[in-house]
């Protein structure tokens, strides 16, 4: 799961610490290969595999509870690598950050892991005293390994191990961390300067030339009329803050001391302010991140402004998300201008065609790009303009229809899209339900069955009819807390559809079956056409071979069992091929698009072969070499995508979709974590349920007939229930920050992303507590 907009790493833009940690690299590298040359001689003469290829079977042994064999192959890694590995720690002055560091130090990271998977059994064995010796060793002499997680990350080892420590010393973990500390805290932002214009009419200071093309740019004439116009913060107008006597002050109370990237999330929104007006950064990023802060403080007008000078100067303005892949400035600035002017009405604006293009913006490649701008221009949105009658499908004819059966895509005249169900438009209001009994992983083989399980053994299947209400929140099941059953509650939320996979897991029909009939809920089948090596019968690493004939061929046959399998059943909506495939992890769909898309469109056609009753879609990372799909996909019905790109929604993605492939669109996958560091748990399910709301919002605004692009036809919240096992230890709900992303506080924290929480997963998997996200969309999609 990943996620689009985040914050750049805090080194982009800083040219000199770049040659250092190049250097140190290559320092490293040097290292590494000198102490491999003599490891391996000696690995050589002995005929022993890697230290990763022994990690991997130890870690599949301690899923499955084999201790002999668990503590035979983490024993052959520390007998054979541990000498290596002492010499790469020695080596370390700092905490390696890039994956470029981190890869070359694999013998010392697997030691590590070796001693933390031993440690991590005789836990679990109830051995304490000796799992602690261990987990200690690791923190006294490994304080820089980190391991690999399959789902795109890293993470510390020694961090881990010092709160495996705390559980079993206390029985419960808190993630510490240090906040600095202000002497005042300013939450609010009174301007110096706020300009003399609230809409700035750039033709008076300027001309816009070659509106439209890729030889776009604004030529200023008149500069200090500009300055004077936009205020303070806003380009040109970046020097004057200066002369804010309030700035003086923050200076003076040395609250501005410290990175910028650290003040985005600082509850001192005037510190937050100044720190990004002066920051060092591109003026596209700075400025972004300036109207970031002045929307957190209210000043909604100033922020458009800010906004609006990207789109006039810098349309083609880029940061890097922490997946390395472009974030296009300009063109979120445009979403957040027309969220800003939807959400407050008041103002009385709207901003009429205003575009920007970035042709070959779908790939990781910046240096390519050719950016075309129409900047647009702001028009008051008068009484008459609101009494304009919106179109229906009763005002166009249907000009495609794709599927034959109960189930179809079609377009109407003015380019709209809409899914049919029986011949009315079906809105999918769907979400993904994987309800994870708190303790078991995937990662550790533990994960049993939730469309099976009845552990309290009394013929219902838990989840799905033994779940209760935890209304008052003490982890308990009172009187008044009779049991409900999930199904039941996602009904009365207004759910449609779920998402789910025909594999690895088994399915169960009948279940299905009640959930249509009973409840009303429709399923989005899926496969994941070889996405962690599912289906394709491949080795996780390197994974699945979009141009291998053998993979090729087991995705087909395991695509056609699943078409076969489940055609006939009511419940099936349409079939998902894929998730996120492009950002390759178990897979070459990043190295090879062209291949795995053209195969996509092979299965396509394969499907409606032999089931022409049902559309097919896609499930994307993002909108990540769109252009290939538009190209090679032409069989495949419905664009799907996942996307987390903050509470504004999900910005041009539904216009670049129409421009790249003009097909129906949806989500397959959105959310956010009902966890943020420093906010109260109201605050932060607050945040959370804000966040839904924009998304959903952004939806329909862009469904057909509406005022955006015309072909969104739903969208498939992430997730039902917490699952505590995302960042790794499946017994601890961890409040850690995953990675960098537009989250309540920055981060993502990946197991706190359900409408539902587990409590303190003493009752798992029965005990919900619903969250204000669940009544917000109870709301709109009951209305």
């Amino acid at each position: 799961m990943v996620e689009i907009m985040h914050s750049p790493p805090k080194s982009q833009n800083n040219r000199v610490i770049s040659l250092f940690r190049l250097i140190s690299i290559n320092f490293l590298v040097f290292s590494f290969l000198f102490l491999s040359l003599y490891t391996c001689i000696r690995v050589l003469a002995e005929d022993s595999p890697t230290s990763a290829e022994l990690i991997s079977k130890a870690w599949e042994a301690h899923g499955r509870g084999d201790i002999e064999n668990t503590f035979r192959y983490t024993q052959q890694v520390i007998d054979l690598y541990k000498d290596m590995a002492d010499r790469l720690q020695a080596s370390l002055k700092q905490f390696p950050n890039s994956k470029d560091e981190i890869e070359v130090l694999g013998v010392l990271n697997d030691v590590a892991t070796a001693y933390f998977i031993q440690a991590e059994s005789l836990m679990r064995q109830h051995k304490t005293e000796e799992a602690k010796k261990i987990f200690q060793l690791i923190i006294d002499r490994y304080p820089f390994a980190q391991a690999w997680d399959q789902r795109g990350w890293y993470w510390s080892i020694a961090e881990v191990a010092r709160q495996s420590i705390k559980k079993m010393e206390t029985g419960s973990i808190e993630i510490e961390t240090t906040k600095k500390q202000v002497s005042q805290l300013v939450t609010t932002i009174k301007l110096y300067d706020p300009g003399e214009e609230e809409v700035v009419d750039y033709a008076r200071y300027g001309e816009f030339v070659n509106v439209g093309t890729k030889d776009y740019k604004y030529i200023v004439h008149d500069q200090e009329g500009l300055i004077r116009a936009v205020g303070e913060g806003i380009y040109p107008n970046t020097g004057s803050v200066r002369w804010d006597p309030a700035y003086n002050r923050a200076l003076k109370e040395k609250r501005l001391e410290g990175s910028h990237w650290d003040f985005l999330q600082s509850p001192d929104l005037e510190a937050a302010f100044f720190k990004w007006v002066t920051a060092p950064e591109p003026q596209g990023v700075k400025m972004f991140y300036t109207g970031l802060i002045l929307e957190k403080a209210g000043l909604i007008k100033h922020a458009i402004k800010c906004y609006y000078a990207i789109v006039v100067h810098y349309p083609g303005s880029y940061g890097i998300t922490y997946f390395k892949t472009p974030w296009y400035v300009g063109q979120a600035a445009l979403a957040k201008i027309h969220y800003l002017l939807r959400r407050n009405p008041q103002l009385g604006y709207r901003l009429e065609g205003a575009d920007i293009r970035i042709i070959n913006g779908f790939d990781k490649d910046v240096y390519n790009d050719t950016v075309i701008t129409n900047p647009g221009k702001f028009v008051k949105d008068g009484f008459l303009s609101k009494l304009k009658p919106r179109p229906s499908a009763d005002s166009f004819s249907i000009k495609k229809r794709l599927g034959k059966g109960k189930v179809q895509v079609v377009q109407y005249e003015n380019g709209d899209w809409q899914l049919l169900v029986e011949g009315k438009p079906y809105v999918i209001k769907g979400i993904t339900y994987a309800p994870t009994k708190v303790g078991e992983s995937p990662d550790e083989a533990t994960l049993s069955n939730w469309m099976y399980a009845d552990l309290n053994q009394n013929g219902k299947i838990d989840g799905p009819y033994d779940s209760f209400v935890d209304k008052n929140r003490n982890n308990h099941q009172d009187d008044d807390e009779p049991a409900v059953g999930d199904f039941h509650l996602m009904k009365e939320m207004g759910v449609n559809t779920i998402r789910i996979y025909h594999h690895p897991l088994s399915v169960n029909k009948q279940l299905l079956r009640e959930l249509y009939t009973n409840y009303g809920i429709r399923v989005i089948m899926g496969d994941f056409l070889g996405k962690y090596a599912l289906g394709s019968d491949a080795p996780w690493n390197p994974g699945t071979d979009y141009t291998n004939e053998e993979h090729r061929r087991n995705m087909l046959e395991s695509v056609t069992k699943m078409v076969l399998d489940f055609k006939d059943e009511p419940y099936i909506l349409f079939w998902l091929l894929g998730n996120e495939n492009v950002y390759g992890y178990a897979c070459n769909a990043d190295r090879e698009p062209d291949a795995f898309f053209k195969f996509a469109n092979e299965v396509a056609r394969h499907i409606k072969s032999i089931d022409p009753e049902h559309p097919v879609a896609i499930a994307n990372g993002d909108v990540l070499y769109l252009d290939r799909f538009g190209k090679y996909a032409a069989d495949i019905d419905i664009f799907g995508t996942n996307a987390y790109r903050g509470d504004y929604g999900f910005g041009f993605l539904w216009h670049q979709v129409k421009q790249e492939a003009d097909r129906a669109a949806f989500i397959t996958e959105f959310g956010c974590p009902a966890y943020a560091e420093g906010k109260s748990v109201d605050e932060a399910e607050f945040l959370q349920a804000e966040y839904h709301r924009g998304s959903w919002e952004d939806i329909e605004n862009n469904m057909a007939f509406a005022a955006g692009a015309g072909n969104a036809i739903g969208g498939v919240v992430f997730e039902w229930l917490d699952e505590w096992w995302k960042a790794y230890e499946p017994y601890i709900h961890d409040k850690k920050g995953l990675w960098a992303g537009p989250f309540s506080d920055g981060y993502m924290h990946e197991e706190w992303l359900g409408v539902c929480g587990q409590g303190d997963g003493s009752l798992s998997p029965f005990l919900r507590q619903l969250r204000q996200a669940y009544f917000m969309y109870k709301r709109l999609w009951n209305k």
